[in-house]
């Protein structure tokens, strides 16, 4: 037996690959002198896949080689801890909180492209502005008229209910949660269902990827049109704002606020120069989710979220955003998050966006 991977119209580094494996997934793969682990996930496997050019078909021999490296996570009640390699990337605070929410976010290296306030309050360069923008996490202003985005009398929170499964392995980590959106009288309005999968990553690269579903429980549920409000939303460390020497840029090459704000992109990363090394976060939309490409709620102070119903906000009131989600039905949204090391250029965000969308096809031969 062994495994083709066609690369395809791009070049694949640090690319996830699935191949179906009901049953005798190897624990590695050899190609080239290089060894790659595999994990198993359901009636398939996964292993991740770099070096291989636009066009060039891999073949990789199974081999009962011990897996090398790993994705940590541990749940201690109040927060998920992950670590890659045995270096800290994230924990996933979800106890006593307004909403759960994602600090440190940890490039490599350690270097933290997320602000710390309101978290950790020791670092007097921060920018301390938005208490709301908790570093990255999921919320929105205007839910049935709920405000789930700020901490405004009278807001809206997302109750955390259950940690529904916890991976660890080689490629791979992941949690599924539950969580309830609130009115400001705790009646739940959404459930919230997300997986998050962590891949190990390399020198250049974490990433995650988010399967989001929110669900309206005893009635209809209207996600107004505000710009308040991001269903993945990151605040950058102050240090790599534009307003700092950073940047931003999008998918169509829009640089800044002024090019990229309110504009619907496949993508949007954020970047700047942090304890003298350039780092950021790239967002990416998969058409997978509503609304596809979404827009987006980027400023040069810090703030970048991914929000597809604010389109009255974007466009001056050309266009209205608003929608109704009947009862029982569920809206579903997925991202990728790449923390990297250098720009936008340099971490080969284009070709990881293809990676995402655009997976190279791989087949088990005889």
């Amino acid at each position: 037996m062994r495994i083709e991977v066609a690369a395809g119209n791009h070049p694949r580094d640090l690319c996830p690959v699935s191949i179906p494996f009901p049953t005798g997934a190897p624990t590695a793969l050899t190609w080239e002198h290089r060894r790659l682990s595999v994990q198993p996930d359901g009636e398939a496997a996964w292993f991740l896949i770099s070096g291989l050019c636009a066009g060039e078909v891999a073949h990789l021999e199974p081999t009962d080689a011990a897996p090398t490296g790993s994705v940590r996570l541990e749940d201690n009640g109040t927060e998920i801890a992950v670590a890659v390699d045995g270096e800290p990337f994230t924990r996933y605070r979800y106890a006593d909180v307004h909403r759960p929410y994602f600090w440190p976010v940890l490039a490599p290296g350690g270097i933290p492209v997320t602000r710390a306030w309101p978290m950790d309050e020791s670092d007097p360069t921060e920018v301390r502005d938005h208490p709301h923008h908790r570093s990255l996490y999921h919320a929105y202003g205007d839910v049935n008229g709920v405000d789930n985005w700020s901490d405004e009398p009278g807001h809206g929170c997302t109750i955390h209910r259950s940690v529904d499964e916890l991976i660890s392995g080689p490629v791979f980590g992941r949690m599924r949660t539950t969580s309830d959106w609130t009115s400001a009288a705790g009646a739940p309005l959404l459930r919230q269902t997300a997986r998050v999968t962590i891949w190990r990553g390399d020198a250049l690269r974490r990433i995650l990827d988010f399967d989001l579903e929110l669900t309206a429980l005893e009635e209809d549920i209207r996600f107004g049109d505000t710009k308040e409000g991001g269903i993945l939303t990151v605040r950058m460390a102050t240090a790599l704002d534009v307003d700092h020497g950073g940047r931003i840029q999008n998918s169509y090459g829009g640089i800044d606020e002024a090019e990229t704000w309110g504009r619907a992109a496949h993508w949007c990363d954020y970047h700047g120069i942090l304890k003298g090394q350039r780092a950021g976060i790239c967002v990416m939309d998969h058409p997978d989710s509503f609304r596809y490409p979404t827009y987006w709620h980027v400023r040069n102070y810090g703030l970048m979220g991914a929000n597809p119903f604010a389109l009255a906000a974007y466009t001056q009131g050309r266009k209205e955003g608003s929608y109704t989600l009947p009862a029982g039905e569920s809206l579903h949204f997925r991202y990728r998050v790449v923390v990297h090391l250098g720009d936008t250029r340099e971490a080969a965000i284009a070709d990881q966006y293809h990676n995402f969308v655009a997976p190279p096809v791989a087949a088990v031969k005889d």
